[in-house]
């Protein structure tokens, strides 16, 4: 089973996110350090999908990284080129040591899987394992795949207990898409075919953000992959910041609203 499981924002500051969400009726909240891998982060909660703010504590570890390409990239964009935002989405599996095998096969670069870990403020560790996949054929960070310790339920249960769900203030928000801008659209959804496995719907066109798009459906949200039409949100994302996500897409928030925040884009849906 693959499922969406979270969007990875980078940012110098993760803790710096929380007010200016709670402004937009998100709430977030301070997440933990990964203390061997010398990165922290912040965490906004909808349902078991969430996102995620990862910034460096410790770059001396950080920078030591190799097998954790997720750091690597952290690395390498914030310290390196100081770029924020959004930067890669992680999809849950329970099938981690299966799927490397089946990635490595299919001609992936496959890293890991991999053992991680978080202190949470309470002193709590919780725990997981990830596998990283990588193409020389794409510009487009690649998801990475996650493993918790932890079931679905449990890990709910908890997010409930400890108020990280549910305590939004506009409406009951939940992913609806996660936005890709890409050069070549054809090309990146058939390698991201051939590593999830899953259909891709019919071609469109989307008038708001000028641009072509496919989408492939997760549980959890799905992924919208937008090439450039013209001039527009997609063709301004691109020249900016190359291909990458670009957009988050909330339902239920009980609003229409667009927002430019944390150099994404953020739509709140009914």
């Amino acid at each position: 089973m693959l499922a969406f499981d979270h969007l990875v924002f980078l940012k110098n500051k993760p803790e710096e996110a929380i007010t200016p969400l709670k402004d937009s009726g998100i709430h977030a909240v301070n997440g933990g350090r990964h203390q061997n891998w010398g990165t922290y982060n912040s965490l906004t909660y909808f349902g078991l999908s969430y996102i995620e703010f990862l910034g460096v504590e410790n770059q001396a570890v950080a920078e030591q990284q190799r097998e954790n390409r997720l750091v690597v990239e952290t690395v390498d964009k914030l310290l390196r080129e100081g770029m924020e935002g959004p930067a890669k989405i992680a999809i849950r599996t329970d099938r981690i040591q299966e799927l490397a095998e089946q990635l490595e096969h299919a001609g992936f670069t496959v890293y890991g899987p991999l053992p991680g870990e978080r202190t949470r403020a309470d002193g709590q560790v919780i725990k997981w394992s990830l596998l990283f996949p990588e193409s020389n054929q794409t510009e487009l960070s690649l998801p990475f795949f996650i493993q918790w310790e932890k079931s679905d339920e449990e890990r709910l249960a908890e997010f409930k207990e400890q108020g990280l769900v549910g305590a939004q203030t506009t409406g009951s928000p939940q992913f609806a898409h996660v936005g890709f801008a890409v050069r070549d659209l054809e090309e990146t959804v058939g390698l991201w075919e051939k590593l999830l496995n899953l259909p891709i719907s019919e071609e469109f066109v989307d008038d708001e953000l000028q641009a072509r798009c496919k989408t492939i459906k997760l549980p959890g949200t799905e992924l919208v992959f937008c090439s450039p039409l013209g001039e527009g949100m997609v063709q301004t994302v691109i020249q900016e910041r190359g291909e990458c996500p670009f957009l988050v897409t909330l339902r239920d928030t009980k609003r229409e609203r667009l927002l430019e925040l944390f150099a994404g884009y953020w739509k709140f849906t009914i």
